[in-house]
């Protein structure tokens, strides 16, 4: 088994969760990870609760492409957080889960105070008559471990590149295509109004950006607006997708949007002939973006 929060499922995670389903397939048991939900700042202290890299339906997303047996999620409540880590190991591990054996990462810590961690695990462990094992630390192209964390950051200050080597693969978000109000359509560049599920979801900094979309409908390149629409006086906060080359209705279509490179800051134009001028510019430079190798891990 392995147990954590598991935000933004990174490179640090994957070799944590790759460990655990390595082993329960050499001891021939099942592997487990057992996540949250909601995180359990929000519970704990939802003043400092960060905003997420992973709403939960993009977590459990992420945590079925691994190796893994089997993802419980345990709903985070103020009795389990108030139990202590022996608690927490004897009445959900082993009693309800039946643990033959715990990974966890390095800097890994839960129950009452985050007091779990991997020296004190052990202790429980050799008490209790299972092995826990600490994996090391999966270090960025810059030398940093990774965490979540440090992914954060990396996005509010809009740096993709660091995010994406953290990640091992792009920033993206999630949503289902709402109704707009057809400004991009009179302009010659629809867009797909996208609605993320919880304001919780951490987006970078407002810009247009080169993006890849994937739908039922297939994938497709486009550039994004993140932010408000300064030219016709619109200061709400939107998620505007031109998919290139993407025709039809969309509405109600749930999407998938990565992040791909930052094109420009957002701008109030002189007019809507000003602003059209620029996407076709826009559209250019994503197009020639996107047809760059990838380089994420």
């Amino acid at each position: 088994m392995t147990v954590g929060t598991f935000d933004g499922v990174h490179r640090g995670h994957h070799l944590v969760l790759e460990r655990t389903a390595d082993a329960a397939r050499d001891a021939e048991l099942a592997s487990v990870a057992i996540t949250f939900d909601p995180h359990p700042l929000d519970v704990v202290n939802p003043s400092a609760a960060p905003p997420l890299l992973t709403l939960h339906d993009e977590r459990l997303e992420l945590l079925a492409q691994t190796t893994l047996d089997y993802v419980a999620v345990l709903p985070f409540t103020p009795e389990l957080a108030a139990k202590s880590p022996e608690e927490f190991v004897r009445e959900v591990l082993i009693e309800r889960f039946a643990m033959k054996s715990l990974y966890i990462g390095h800097d890994h810590g839960f129950g009452r105070g985050r007091a779990g961690d991997v020296e004190s695990l052990r202790m429980i462990g050799s008490r209790l008559g299972f092995p826990v094992t600490a994996i090391d630390a999966v270090r960025g192209s810059d030398g940093m471990p990774i965490s979540s964390t440090g992914i954060r950051r990396a996005l509010a200050h809009g740096d993709l590149a660091r995010a994406h080597d953290g990640l091992g693969r792009r920033y993206s978000f999630s949503g289902a295509v709402g109704r707009g109000e057809g400004r991009g359509k009179d302009l010659g560049f629809p867009t797909l109004n996208v609605e993320v599920a919880s304001r919780r979801k951490l987006l970078p900094p407002h810009g247009v950006y080169a993006v890849q979309l994937s739908s039922p409908r297939g994938a497709f390149g486009g550039m994004m607006n993140l932010g408000p629409r300064p030219t016709f006086g619109d200061d709400r906060v939107g998620l505007e997708v031109h998919a290139f080359d993407a025709t039809g209705d969309w509405y109600g279509v749930h999407v998938k949007v990565e992040f791909v490179g930052r094109l420009r800051e957002t701008r109030k134009f002189s007019g809507p002939d000003a602003l059209v001028a620029q996407l076709r510019k826009d559209a250019t430079d994503a197009r020639a973006l996107l047809a760059q190798p990838s380089r994420v891990r």
